[in-house]
């Protein structure tokens, strides 16, 4: 009797221990299935197929590890796929699931096998390593609607006409109202807005009276009675030929004092004022280039000739014809 316990205990720890490396091995493989919610449905409804593969947490979480699932066409034999989902992940004890669900519907009554779908495998046993893994077939009746043959067909109803409702359409109305409530209202403001009259804007300043007004600050300013000869004869030739540009179109700020003579020619009034002018600039230039000292009478007749040529040239001031104004009187 002893003898046989002894006997039955070796036997078993022989058995667990073949077992053991089985049972280790098992807990470092990855198993993949396809489950289906049902196994019959009508023609034209939808089934759900899940793909799911157990991974190791350890496995899982080695870098050279990846699980790739199957990649399903839109269209199978007897089968098509409607719609499908991303890959969720769940952990459960010491395992990651991987789980990827597809929407499928059959057109064809009959008893349809969903095949075998391939899941590749790497890194199960070192960086190189690869396996494929299938799984299981699912086997899908696609059964037809049920016809009482008994009963007598009906006639195909005709197509029915829905009747016209305004409110149907209130959007496009209301759409083409504001419209031509716009284009109405851009109409009416384009057409009674006053239209622009250009308006002629006279200068409010003649250049004969800047002239006249820069030489009244020149003899108010004194430089001459200071000493300052040159910069009273540029100032004053200067005046002059601003004068002559504004009021002639002479580029007189450019020319020589021979040149600018020469160019007054065209001018009736201005070269009546020949002499003055000649007799100016002669003076002026021998002052400012020549370092000639001029006389007291000298400076105040320089520029009252200024003031003279001014006076000559200035154009006429047209009288405003008030009776062309006036409203005829009946």
């Amino acid at each position: 009797m002893y003898k046989q316990q002894v006997i039955r205990r070796i036997f078993l720890c022989f058995f667990v221990g073949l077992l053991y490396p089985f049972s280790l091995l098992a807990q470092h493989t990855v198993a993949v299935s396809a489950q289906a919610d049902t196994s019959s449905i009508r023609i034209g409804e939808q089934i759900k197929v899940e793909l799911s593969a157990a991974v190791p947490a350890k496995q899982f979480n080695s870098a050279d590890f990846r699980v790739l699932f199957p990649v399903l066409p839109d269209s199978m034999d007897h089968f098509e796929v409607v719609a499908r989902s991303a890959l969720d992940t769940t952990t459960l004890q010491d395992q990651k699931i991987l789980r990827q669900t597809f929407t499928v519907t059959s057109f064809d009554s009959g008893h349809w096998e969903f095949p075998p779908l391939k899941f590749e495998v790497y890194g199960t046993a070192g960086s190189n390593s690869y396996d494929s893994l299938f799984s299981q077939p699912l086997g899908i009746d696609v059964n037809t609607v049920a016809v009482d043959t008994s009963k007598a067909f009906k006639p195909i109803k005709t197509v029915k006409t829905v009747p016209w409702n305004i409110w149907d359409y209130w959007m496009y109305i209301a759409i083409g109202l504001a419209v031509v409530l716009i284009a109405l209202g851009l109409w009416l403001y384009f057409r009674k807005r006053p239209k622009k009259v250009p308006v002629a804007v006279r200068p409010s300043v003649t250049p004969y009276e800047l002239a006249m007004q820069q030489l009244k600050t020149l003899k108010e300013e004194k430089l001459w009675q200071q000493g300052d000869i040159k910069q009273y004869y540029t100032r004053l030739t200067d005046i002059l030929r601003t004068y002559f540009e504004h009021q002639f179109g002479i580029a007189a700020l450019e020319q020589t004092s021979e040149e600018l003579l020469q160019n007054i020619k065209p001018v009736t009034k201005l070269n009546q004022q020949r002499d003055k002018l000649r007799a100016l600039l002669a003076i002026a230039d021998l002052a400012k280039f020549a370092k000639l000292q001029p006389t007291a009478d000298e400076h105040e007749d320089c520029l009252h000739k200024a003031e003279e040529i001014l006076e000559w040239t200035k154009p006429k001031v047209e009288p405003v014809n008030e009776a062309a104004n006036e409203k005829p009187t009946v």
